[in-house]
Formats: C-alpha cells, structure tokens, sequence
C-alpha cells in the first residue's frame, strides 16, 4: 500500500509541474493546426459556436441538450484538446453540479432535484466544450480574421489575437519568476507523503507571490510589443480599407466547411425530431 501511495504522489508531482502546466497551455493554443477543427473557416466556425453557445440556454428538454452535448464532446475530441483543459472542464462543470445536490439535500431537496441539476449540467457542459472546440482549433491570426469580417471592432479583433501573442511571453515570464523564487527558496523533502503535501503547498504559494512581478514584467514587455507595432505602421493599417480586404482575402469556404455545418444540423434536426417524438 505504501508503494502504491508513493507512486501516485510521484504521478501526481510529475504531472503539476510547471513544464507540463506550460506544455499543456501552449498546446492547446497552439498546437492543433493540423486537426479537422482547424481546417475549418473561422466564420463557419464562429457562426456554429453562437449556435451551441446561446441556443441551450433557451431549452430546457434533457432531449435536445443531450444531443447538443454529445455532438460537441465529437468536436471536442476531433479538435485533440489538450488533457489539462478537459480535466479543469470536468473539475468546474460536475464539480459545481456535485456541490448544488449535496447542498439542495440538505435544504430538504431529493431525488426530483437530479433532472433540474441534469438539465443546468447539460446546458453549461455544451456552451463550455463548445468554446473550447472552438478557441482551440483557430489560431490568434484566423480568428482576429473571423471576427473582423463579421464586423467586429478591428482594435477588438486585435486584442483577443494579441492576448493569444501575449501566452507565450506570459508562460515564459512566470517560469522565469518562479525560477527566481526557486533559487531563493529552500523547498521541502520530498522523500515522505507528508513531504510531498508540504512541497505542493510550497508551490501554490510561490505561484501566488509571483502573480505581481508576473504582471509588471510582462506589462514592460508588452509596451515594447506596442511601440514596434507602432512604428509598422498598425493604426494605418487598422483603418485602411484595402489593407483589411487583402487581409480577409484568405478566407474560403470550402467542401469541408459545409460538409460540417450539414452535419451539424442534421444531427441537431433529428435531436428536434426525437425531443417532439418523446
């Protein structure tokens, strides 16, 4: 048993360092272009996301919302998201739906209260997988690209894409801070358990104490980013309309795009179908 144990600490310290942590983030942003999801047109994907975003929200047939969710966990598994995403998703979404039923048990609730909490789990898993499928298979030039052909403000569309720029230099500045704690810090043993908890508390701690430096760092570096942009010429070419065209010209729609929207709405027509059925 205490093999057992020390292995599963083992796993676990591994797994939360901050290597893997960083590996995870940038994968994620980054490191799905060569999946079904990113092949796709960002408006295609775009107007498919306000769909499953804003459509659950409006049911309340364990039906529909059961169809919705299973199409975007294919999405979702078709887009190879990252582990740590999928394992916060589950940690926030049933966590939370967990809390409520334990809490309504309390307060006199029973086993009615499942469907309720059934339903609020459905709606909130769909809306979040949705925008992961989504945010994980566009990267910060296509999807700056999507938003601006819809409309949307060109500083807007520039600052979501910038805050995908910013993740690199953001993971790359904490390490570089929590190394610094590191060499000034004396971490505890961590041949026993009750080392092993003690050097995970002495983490989260470092992790909380750079949050500050973090943020002054990066927003130094981030100004130097601004100026550069600045000096090539960004507002002109912000505003100017052939500059826009061009940029957007890369955009097509293609078999694959509509092959995904039909499917798509095939599969939510039949879950219409079976939610008047039953």
């Amino acid at each position: 048993m205490e093999k057992v144990m020390k292995k599963l600490t083992d796993s676990v310290v591994d797994k939360i360092s901050m290597d893997f942590l960083r590996n995870q983030v940038l994968k994620n942003a980054y490191g799905n272009d060569d999946t079904v999801i990113a092949r796709l047109d960002p408006r295609i994907l775009l107007a498919w996301y306000v769909f499953f975003a804003l459509a659950p929200w409006f049911v309340d047939n364990l039906v529909f919302l059961l169809g919705c969710f299973l199409l975007v966990a294919v999405t979702t598994i078709m887009a190879r998201v990252a582990g740590l995403v999928l394992f916060l998703f589950l940690l926030g979404v049933f966590s939370q739906t967990g809390y409520l039923f334990v809490v309504s048990l309390l307060f006199g609730g029973n086993a009615e209260t499942i469907l309720p909490l059934l339903i609020l789990t459905l709606k909130v898993a769909t809306v979040s997988l949705a925008s992961i499928t989504v945010f994980s298979g566009l990267d910060p030039d296509r999807l700056s690209n999507g938003l601006m052909w819809y409309g949307c403000p060109e500083r807007l569309s520039f600052s979501i894409s910038y805050a995908y720029r910013m993740l690199p230099m953001l993971m790359e500045e904490f390490q570089n801070v929590l190394l610094s704690y590191r060499l000034r810090g004396n971490a505890p043993n961590t041949e026993t358990l009750t080392g092993k908890i003690r050097y995970l508390v002495y983490q989260i701690k470092m992790i909380i104490h750079s949050f500050y430096p973090l943020m002054l760092n990066t927003a130094k570096r981030s100004r130097t980013t601004v100026e550069a942009l600045e000096i090539k010429g960004y507002r002109y070419g912000a505003v100017n309309k052939e500059v826009k065209k061009m940029k957007l010209s890369a955009l097509k729609v293609t078999y694959n795009d509509l092959l995904f929207l039909a499917v798509s709405f095939l599969w939510v027509s039949l879950t219409v179908m079976a939610m008047t059925i039953l």
